[in-house]
């Protein structure tokens, strides 16, 4: 059934007329949009003051702790006893190196394939120590791995 556009002469349109309801309707959308304040995102941060001092100096004194895949340890790149010896050695040169005047910092590089209890106990003892400046190195290698 089509819709005529018309009816016959005479006969009044029964119809609402949309056009100006929608005008209106458009006008208050954009005075609604201009009214509205503009919304801030700002991030409140104490930043720090420049001073003209200079660094602090960058110690080259660091430890390394590293394993290969078979779970060895090794302390600067020299093998530790194995099992259980190991750890207790790895102690002994941590509570060394934590009674110096200015403590290394403690590298640890584990190899990807070192299975994870032995990472595990190695970082037990390093937590039981309280080394204070210690930290992973080459993570970059474990993207790879899997």
């Amino acid at each position: 059934m089509a819709m005529s556009a018309g009816t016959a002469e005479g006969e009044p349109m029964m119809d609402i007329n949309t056009t100006p309801l929608i005008d209106v309707m458009l006008v208050l959308l954009i005075m609604f949009i201009i009214t509205i304040p503009p919304q801030t995102h700002a991030v409140k941060l104490d930043l720090p003051v420049p001073n003209n001092l200079p660094p602090p100096p960058i110690l080259p004194t660091k430890n390394t702790i590293s394993t290969d895949a078979g779970g060895n340890i090794f302390w600067n790149g020299q093998p530790l006893p194995g099992g259980q010896a190991g750890l207790i050695t790895l102690r002994q040169y941590l509570d060394l190196t934590k009674n110096m005047a200015d403590e290394p910092e403690l590298h640890l590089l584990p190899d990807p394939y070192t299975r994870y209890d032995t990472i595990d106990n190695i970082l037990a003892v390093v937590k039981k120590s309280q080394v204070g400046k210690f930290g992973f190195e080459g993570n970059e290698r474990y993207a790879n791995a899997f």
